[in-house]
């Protein structure tokens, strides 16, 4: 059977976190290592120092611990071991995938997916076009208002079958929710996950400055609508879908499956603010839901189990890959250089004109997030340093802010190290590489745009 060549060019997303691992491996030995002094999670700014390092190959073979006051590269072991480690640090969000895959796979079963969809487009007469605008709107409003993200791990596969259903990509269903959710974190108008950390760091209010960022949030979206539009315009053109809806009836059986799975939804969105649940009390919650599901479908209890365990193997190898990307990270802490990335990047920014100082933060930021792609983590970090750099070329707390949100939605629509990107790819089945390549024009529109609005920002004195 000869080989499909679009497959020959589609690389395993594997080979690609391996690479990026083996590439913070080998950076370990040719960038100095240093460290800020700590307050807790918080970089105290001008407290860098640089550690004393033998960066020589031979500790590539290196077996012994090393000293707790001196600074080592990798060696292959500990480059090894940095995957098991990845993938325990990431085993909460890796579970919750992988039961989330299981549920979807008794949806899928016992056809509800499919019933429910049907009925969908038969309400609205099979206009894509009105849909997706209202879904956008919908799924970017929960992540910047509320910081909904995890929580529409529940809707990609819908959203993929949904696609699928009208003859376009599974990727366009991906595409719609992954980027609404990136539009609201870019802005985050009164998203609590960045601003309650980024904002008290450089002496703001919790979520002052909301009026602004209103304004670009509404920018990014219709240029995020648009792209999508313009995306399904041209598939639609290309395929000549004729699309024909059964105007039929869910059956009761479907019908309280997805009134489970809709008020499932609802109500997790209440208790993942009201209770701040993390992985673990996801999970058991997303198993809770599996078994009043599996429950409803008729299948029985071998046939519930088998669905569970079919939609579990679907989303198996993905969610491997969440635990390689959590090996990199690994490996930069322990050869130290992390510290020293943040130093050599706020170096670049100056204290020049207030408008490329802001542009220098948000390129900072850009980069900084593809090591740090936790939202939370990368404002810890950085925020503190720079505060004080923005204060010295003249730009507010607020675009530095600003600065910060920008760089780090955008990376993280990319960033293959990103737990959550990882974890929305799995549940739709879709590669990195495959999204890089979809995705990447809007990704350049955005950091235009993105360059754009920090420089109204800066001068209108946001």
């Amino acid at each position: 059977m000869s080989e499909n060549p679009s497959e020959r060019k589609t690389l395993n997303p594997l080979i690609i976190l391996l690479g990026i691992l083996l590439l913070a491996g080998a950076m370990t030995y040719f960038i100095e290592s240093g460290r800020y002094a700590r307050d807790g999670r918080l970089v105290v700014p001008g407290s860098y120092q640089t550690l004393d390092k033998d960066a020589s190959l031979a500790n590539l073979l290196r077996t012994d611990i090393p000293e707790a006051d001196r600074a080592y590269p990798v060696s292959i072991t500990e480059l090894l071991m940095s995957i098991p480690e990845g993938l325990e640090r990431g085993g909460g969000l890796i579970f919750m995938v992988l039961i989330i895959g299981g549920m979807f796979g008794i949806l899928t079963r016992a056809g509800a997916v499919d019933a429910g969809l049907e009925r969908l487009l038969s309400l609205v007469k099979g206009n894509i076009y009105v849909l997706v605008i209202t879904l956008m709107l919908v799924f970017s409003a929960g992540s910047t208002f509320l910081g909904l993200a995890s929580e529409y791990l529940l809707v990609i596969p819908l959203m993929v079958a949904m696609a699928t259903r009208l003859g376009m990509a599974p990727i366009i269903g991906f595409a719609i929710v992954t980027i609404s959710v990136k539009v609201g974190y870019l802005s985050s108008v009164s998203n609590p996950l960045p601003l309650t950390i980024a904002q008290p760091l450089v002496g703001l209010q919790i979520f002052s400055g909301a009026g602004f960022r209103l304004a670009c949030y509404l920018v990014f979206l219709l240029i995020g609508i648009g792209f999508m539009l313009w995306v399904i315009r041209r598939q639609a053109k290309a395929e000549q879908v004729v699309l024909e809806l059964n105007h039929a009836r869910l059956s009761w059986r479907h019908s309280l499956m997805l009134m489970v799975l809709v008020s499932s939804i609802g109500f997790l969105v209440y208790a993942s603010n009201q209770w701040h649940w993390k992985h673990e009390a996801l999970s058991a919650y997303y198993i809770g839901v599996s078994l009043l599901l599996a429950a409803l479908s008729g299948l029985g209890a071998n046939g519930a189990a088998d669905a569970f365990v079919g939609g579990m193997k679907k989303v198996l190898l993905a969610s491997f890959l969440i635990g390689v990307a959590s090996a990199v990270a690994v490996t930069l802490e322990k050869g130290q250089i992390l510290d020293s990335v943040v130093h050599s990047l706020v170096r670049l920014i100056g204290e020049g004109s207030p408008t490329l100082a802001a542009s220098g933060m948000f390129f900072a930021q850009l980069l900084l997030d593809f090591l740090i792609p936790s939202t939370s983590g990368q404002a810890a970090v950085s925020m503190p340093i720079m505060g004080p750099i923005g204060q010295l070329s003249g730009v507010s707390a607020q675009t530095t802010v600003l600065a910060f949100l920008f760089g780090n939605g955008i990376t993280n629509m990319l960033t293959p190290t990103s737990g959550t990107l990882l974890a929305y790819l799995a549940t739709a089945n879709v590669g990195w590489a495959q999204w890089a390549r979809f995705v990447l024009p809007l990704w350049a529109i955005f950091i235009v745009t993105a360059l754009v609005l920090l420089a109204v920002a800066v001068q209108v004195g946001f």
